[in-house]
């Protein structure tokens, strides 16, 4: 082989060599990265519910020391378990009249999707308001008429009425008590027939005066009352009222009174025999609930609570207050509590002797809810009530 084609044997080796390496290169190149997968969007935060708006119509001051005050205490309950789920508002000193139909009528164009209205006079009004717009829920108190979006509610005062009787029944030297009226309905007859049964039930000599003031709230009126019914015998006196006026009577005049609706003890220490109170945050706070879950409905009759439900209580009962009376109060509230003991068992007889309920007969809540007559032991005549 000539030195001419050993030079491009070598040539062409080397040549080859050169290819297998740059090919051996090109095949160990890595491939580009791939980009990073984007971040996933954070969802954003589901919005917070606006807090449900209620509001409530009040026939007196919140400061009357008894029943508005009682309501004002249950709407500060509301707040106090839902906390920023509510807003609450009232207006106070709300007449019963045409007046409240264009108070309710405000709470509505205020937004508001629960109205609670507190005294007896704003059925109709409310009624009115209910029916020009659905989508709002009213409660009506002490009331007995229901639509769709309206329901009835009231408290058993009757039980309260019927333990002060029990102290009132113990505690009197004159058997002669004597009760503050407000307006002549069936809740406040109720009230003063169970009062004098209380009282009944451990002194049969009882003996009940009423004088009606015409008003839920009017102090001097009340005043002008309760001195009328010391000026005429009684020692011990109740009212249907909403004012401490007949407490301080009691205490400037030297006989004995009850709180009504709330503790009224510091009103009149001295005359001070218990507090029929009560506690309304139990049922405000279950209708509130209802609301927030959407479980909220309408009552074919009024929803009526008592000492069962905790809505009734007789408290602060005065240390002067002898044991056996003690006693029989504690029976009788035990007794109300699981359903052991009726106030409205038969016989009992009307005022002009009439067999109103028969022996062992329990007045069921519609014979309860139109009474209009005075028990026998109370004087005089219901006002536009039984003439027989």
């Amino acid at each position: 082989m000539t030195d001419l084609s050993k030079r491009s044997m070598l040539k062409l080796a080397t040549l080859s060599a050169l290819g297998a390496a740059a090919l051996v290169g090109c095949s160990k190149t890595e491939a580009p990265p791939l980009p990073a997968p984007a971040p996933a969007p954070v969802a954003a935060p589901a919005p917070k519910p606006e807090p449900l708006k209620i509001a409530f119509a009040y026939v007196g001051p919140v400061g009357d020391g008894g029943w508005t005050f009682a309501h004002d205490n249950g709407r500060k309950a509301i707040e106090k378990e839902f906390g920023d789920k509510v807003v609450t508002s009232y207006v106070e000193k709300v007449p019963e009249s045409a007046d409240a139909e264009r108070v309710m009528r405000d709470m509505v164009a205020q937004g508001n999707k629960l109205i609670f209205g507190t005294t007896f006079g704003y059925m109709e009004p409310m009624l009115k308001v209910a029916a020009d717009n659905p989508g709002v829920k009213f409660e009506h108190a002490t009331g007995y008429k229901n639509a769709e979006n309206m329901r009835a509610y009231d408290s058993r005062t009757y039980e309260g009425a019927y333990m002060a009787g029990v102290i009132a029944g113990k505690m009197t030297k004159t058997n002669t008590l004597g009760v503050v009226g407000s307006i002549p309905i069936p809740e406040v007859v109720r009230n003063i027939n169970s009062f004098t049964l209380g009282a009944q039930s451990v002194n049969p000599k009882i003996k009940t005066k009423v004088v009606w003031v015409g008003d839920w709230f009017n102090p001097p009126k009340e005043t002008e009352a309760a001195t009328s019914l010391i000026n005429g015998g009684a020692d011990v006196l109740m009212q249907n009222t909403d004012s401490p006026a007949v407490l301080k009577t009691a205490e400037s005049m030297g006989k004995r009174a009850f709180g009504w609706d709330s503790d009224m003890t510091a009103y009149g220490p001295k005359a001070h025999l218990g507090s029929a109170v009560i506690n309304w945050a139990p049922y405000y706070i279950s209708t509130v609930r209802e609301v927030l879950e959407n479980k909220w409905k309408t009552s074919p009759t009024k929803i009526w609570w008592g000492v069962k439900e905790g809505a009734i209580d007789f408290v602060s009962v005065a240390a002067d207050v002898p044991d056996d009376a003690k006693k029989k109060l504690d029976e009788v509230k035990a007794g109300l509590k699981d359903g052991s003991f009726s106030i409205w068992k038969g016989p009992i007889v009307s005022n002009t002797g009439k067999v109103v309920l028969a022996k062992d007969k329990v007045a069921d809540d519609e014979f309860l809810g139109g009474i209009n007559f005075y028990v026998k032991g109370v004087e005089g005549k219901v006002p536009g009530g039984d003439k027989k």
